[in-house]
């Protein structure tokens, strides 16, 4: 069983800053891709940011200036340092990571539960 587990939601202030973590747990081989997603109330969900195991990063071209993804390999864990929060970043943002499994031939791809983010003053 592989499990990821997010934290670090909450309620921030316009201007202010959140740090997201989500760590990887369970029988795992290894860990190729990681992201971020989030989803707004009526929205589907889109990608925020992703980062390969040898630390390629692609970004959603409106929150590359304020956002940061980064992650430690060794303790299978993701993180999205959050800048200059805006209103409209207010989503459940999701964690995403394709893990290969312990005797599996491939990966497959394994979402968190969602931890809410609510930008408001």
């Amino acid at each position: 069983q592989v499990q990821l587990v997010e934290s670090g939601g909450g309620l921030v202030q316009p201007g202010g800053s959140l740090r997201l973590s989500c760590a990887a747990s369970g029988s795992i081989f290894s860990i190729n891709v990681m992201g971020w997603y989030r989803q707004a109330p009526g929205k589907q969900r889109e990608l925020v940011a992703t980062v390969t195991s040898g630390g390629s990063t692609v970004y959603a071209v409106s929150m590359k200036e304020r956002f940061t993804i980064s992650r430690d390999n060794a303790k299978n864990t993701v993180y999205l340092q959050m800048n200059s929060l805006k209103p409209e970043d207010t989503a459940v943002y999701y964690c995403n990571a394709l893990i290969r499994r312990v005797g599996a031939a491939t990966g497959i791809y394994y979402w968190g539960q969602g931890t809410q983010v609510t930008v408001s003053s």
